[in-house]
């Protein structure tokens, strides 16, 4: 049984520290500021987030599984992403879990070292992707498409 999310206090000053770097502009590898509406308050969060590059797309990971970035994402259908002093505006897809997959071992092979990720995974970066398929299920995985493509 994976663990349960909860932002200790460490996280949270972690938290603090990334998102004042990230705001700055200091480049932090695949960290980037996601920031998404509220579904219920409106009011705009952020937070940051590893992105995962492949095959020229890029990809959010829900590493602590259905937590209320996820749900707003869900809600919203959008969001606005920081990369040094520069904003986008990005639309999301949820991939289902056969093409979430993939994207899942990726990131789990890139952040195995970090010491608070791989508890929330029942997996490891040795899996099947069949057993990453039933992970699917509790980290959702969404694709960023641009606006400009949504709209067309």
């Amino acid at each position: 049984m994976t663990k349960t999310f909860h932002m200790t206090s460490g996280m949270k000053i972690g938290t603090a520290i990334l998102t004042a770097l990230l705001r700055a502009g200091f480049p932090l590898g695949p960290l980037t500021l996601l920031s998404v509406r509220g579904r219920k308050s409106g009011k705009v969060y952020t937070t940051p987030v590893a992105l995962v590059e492949q095959d020229g797309r890029s990809f959010l990971v829900a590493a602590f599984g259905v937590v209320n970035w996820v749900k707003n994402i869900r809600a919203a259908g959008q969001v606005w992403l920081m990369r040094g002093w520069h904003t986008e505006s990005m639309g999301v897809v949820e991939l289902e879990a056969r093409e979430a997959a993939p994207i899942l071992k990726r990131f789990l092979q890139s952040f195995q070292r970090v010491p608070f990720i791989p508890p929330y995974f029942d997996v490891t970066p040795k899996s099947s992707l069949a057993d990453f398929e039933r992970e699917a299920m509790h980290h959702p995985v969404f694709c960023l498409v641009s606006t400009k493509v949504m709209q067309e």
